[in-house]
């Protein structure tokens, strides 16, 4: 088994509900380890910028009005296989069909508000980990 990174957004549903600590203790908990964390306010230019791969979606601007509703804590998560163990305590995406213990299931309160992101590719967490983190800021 390979040691991975991914990035890890805490979104704004969840951070106006104060529940970073819960959120992280399921990481802690799935065996992996928080490297870099950050609490910031996204801009509209970096949301859209992020999420450009959905930009001719008819739910981008929803998304990108989302993210900025409020702070979100970025972070890196590193562990065994991090990008598939993230995506398994995350839980589907849309909390109705996630399993029974996962942070969607218990936390997300619809399909867009799911109270976290997660790479969902080595190719993908190594850009995602890029545009928000220096390498600097990488602390295993």
């Amino acid at each position: 088994m390979a040691v991975e990174r991914t990035l890890s957004i805490i979104k704004p549903d969840a951070t106006r509900r104060n529940l970073t600590g819960k959120i992280n203790a399921k990481f802690e908990d799935g065996g992996l380890r928080i490297v870099a964390q950050k609490r910031v306010q996204l801009s509209k230019a970096q949301a859209e910028q992020f999420y450009g791969v959905h930009r001719e979606r008819p739910f981008f601007n929803d998304l990108v009005s989302f993210m900025i509703s409020g702070p979100v804590v970025l972070q890196v998560l590193e562990g065994e296989n991090a990008i598939a163990r993230n995506r398994e305590i995350m839980g589907a995406t849309n909390p109705a069909n996630a399993a029974e213990g996962t942070i969607r299931k218990e936390f997300a309160e619809s399909i867009e508000a799911n109270s976290v992101h997660g790479s969902d590719a080595a190719d993908t967490a190594a850009q995602e980990i890029a545009f928000f983190f220096a390498g600097i800021e990488l602390v295993g």
